[in-house]
């Protein structure tokens, strides 16, 4: 009967190479892909290199970086993008050590010499505990996004709603008059993503623009970035320049261009 083989990599690190081969020949005979590494610093360069390690399980007392000190670096690398669970290997029954690497964020600990049986059960319970926080991530990820298009849908709606509401204006007012000193590629721009072109035109930031047009930061990148693919300009300073009276032959290879 074939056994399964977790998606999860299994990063063992031990200061003994006798121990590491041990473990990971264990759980690779029961379905886990194992990194092998014999220092704190190696594990680390591992764990930056293959983004399919999930679970860490690693040595309490080595020399150079201890195991709760590489956890906690390896936490410090993860930041909140990435999730791992570690487990922690003692060949002491120190209270204060374990309390320790607890507070750390390790999952679990076990104390040598290790019951095999017992190590793998506590595997299989972080490997579980791993894909849950994986969803966790990833839901977290959606909302953000959801959040982002909620935010730019609705100040969308808002100016819709508001260039509906005022009337047309009758004659040559200064609108009129702005939109013939600027080049005729402009003229396929909507009201707002006008005003937001005058204003980085102006050398306004984002957050300037935003705060005078009452509208998020996120919804006025969503408009310099559709003004710039509907003028088919590279990026804002080049728009910036375009919008200035001063650099009219720039203006005129816009419209030509």
């Amino acid at each position: 009967m074939n056994k399964r083989t977790s998606a999860i990599k299994v990063l063992v690190v031990d200061d003994q190479s006798l121990i590491v081969t041990e473990l990971c020949e264990f759980l690779e005979s029961n379905g886990y892909r194992c990194v092998p590494c014999e220092s704190g610093h190696q594990a680390i360069e591992r764990f930056q290199q293959d983004m399919d390690i999930g679970l860490v399980l690693c040595d309490l007392h080595m020399p150079g970086l201890d195991g709760i000190q590489m956890v906690q670096e390896l936490q410090r690398l993860s930041g909140k993008h990435r999730a791992f669970e570690a487990i922690m290997l003692t060949g002491q029954a120190d209270k204060q050590d374990v309390i320790k690497a607890l507070r750390a964020g390790v999952a679990d600990y076990y104390q040598k010499p290790i019951d095999l049986g017992e190590l793998l059960e506590g595997v299989q319970r972080q490997e579980v505990a791993l894909q849950e926080r994986h969803k966790t991530l990833q839901l977290g990820h959606l909302n953000q996004k959801l959040q982002y298009l909620s935010e730019s849908l609705d100040d969308l709606y808002q100016d819709l709603d508001r260039v509906r509401r005022t009337p047309n204006a009758s004659g040559g007012d200064a609108s009129d008059t702005e939109r013939t000193e600027i080049p005729a590629i402009f003229n396929q721009l909507s009201p707002r993503q006008l005003e937001v072109a005058r204003l980085v035109g102006k050398g306004k930031t984002n957050y300037q623009i935003a705060c005078e047009l009452g509208i998020t930061e996120n919804t006025v990148k969503l408009y310099v970035s559709q003004v710039l693919r509907l003028t088919h300009m590279h990026n804002r300073t080049q728009l910036a320049l375009a919008m200035t009276p001063n650099h009219s032959g720039l203006r005129h290879r816009a419209s030509t261009s």
